[in-house]
């Protein structure tokens, strides 16, 4: 006989069943695919899962950041200028340069976070455009060529090093932002989302909280970009402009805002895809359009509602047969 503390154990086996089965596909990826090309292509999915994961933490409280890829860059420049100018040790301006740009998200979050929705979503994306012209007017900074030169992660290191490195820091960043999405906070955010004056209204603070949400979204985009920054040794502003920001909102959208798993599932599928197919990368926009127009049209939850999709489309017709069956019967 099943005690209720065993099915609680069993539903949360199965609900964490498809984080267990990615977490041990790319544990072992190295295994069958060892190709530098590869390898790198991994890392940069590693990468991009966790500022998407923390793009929809800040989205959690309803409000959407277009400046996601801007912080990330930001903080990957930060991270460089330490080391490579001023010529302080990486395992160093890595933090630093993490701290340094989840302040400045909360500082200039802080005027606008009172915003909602559209008005949220205009103020970041103009802060975000002004960040990339920053970065590529500074003269310290390399300008519009960017930094190159930038001292390593590792004084000696492999593919398969940086690659497990990555792989290891994704799996603590999104474990610890999975944690805050199912604590009472992450549940006071969806509240806020839900109804932000019914909110206000039982006490909660809505500053407060949007500010923490977009605080612990900066903070792992900004140490995922600062890590990149020694891993790849070069950085260019256009790989944090306007339109990456918008490929960081597609990973949510596709891959389904409503579930955790959604922006990773989107990540993988929209950079590996083009990657998989380089012959056809110039038709990528239209396939990417494509599938937007798809999924808003029969999964509206994304990519991460499909089995529930399937199931209850398996199910209504299970049903439908039985009744059939039913009456055929009386």
């Amino acid at each position: 006989m099943n005690t209720p503390l065993d099915k609680n154990h069993l539903s949360s086996l199965k609900k964490n069943i498809p984080y267990l089965v990615l977490i041990a596909g790319w544990a072992i990826m190295p295994a069958f695919v060892r190709t530098s090309f590869w390898l790198h292509t991994f890392i940069v999915v590693f990468i991009r899962c966790v500022g998407a994961v923390g793009l929809r933490t800040i989205a959690l409280s309803g409000n959407l950041s277009f400046a996601q890829a801007a912080f990330i860059g930001l903080s990957a420049y930060v991270s460089a200028y330490l080391s490579k100018t001023i010529g302080m040790p990486v395992h160093i301006t890595i933090p630093i340069a993490t701290v340094i740009t989840t302040v400045l998200a909360i500082a200039t979050g802080f005027p606008f976070v009172r915003l909602r929705s559209v008005y949220f979503s205009m103020s970041t994306l103009f802060f975000g455009v002004a960040i990339i012209y920053a970065l590529s007017a500074l003269p310290a900074l390399g300008g519009s060529n960017g930094m190159n030169n930038i001292p390593g992660l590792f004084r000696r290191s492999s593919m398969l090093t940086n690659y497990y490195f990555f792989f290891a820091l994704a799996i603590v960043s999104c474990l610890i932002m999975y944690r805050f999405e199912f604590s009472r906070i992450g549940t006071t955010l969806r509240a806020l989302a839900q109804s932000p004056d019914a909110a206000a209204a039982m006490g909660v603070n809505e500053v407060y909280f949007r500010l923490l949400a977009v605080g612990l979204g900066s903070f792992f985009a900004g140490l995922m970009g600062s890590s990149f920054a020694h891993y790849n040794t070069s950085l260019s502003p256009s790989s944090y402009g306007m339109a990456v920001g918008m490929v960081y909102i597609m990973y949510v959208m596709i891959g389904g805002q409503d579930r955790f798993i959604g922006p990773i599932v989107g990540t993988i599928l929209l950079y590996i895809i083009p990657e998989l197919s380089r012959g056809l990368s110039q038709y990528a926009p239209y396939v990417t359009a494509a599938a937007l127009i798809l999924i808003a049209y029969f999964l509206p939850g994304g990519l991460a509602s499909l089995p529930e999709a399937v199931k209850t489309i398996v199910t209504g017709r299970k049903r439908k047969r039985n009744a059939t069956e039913a009456e055929g019967g009386v």
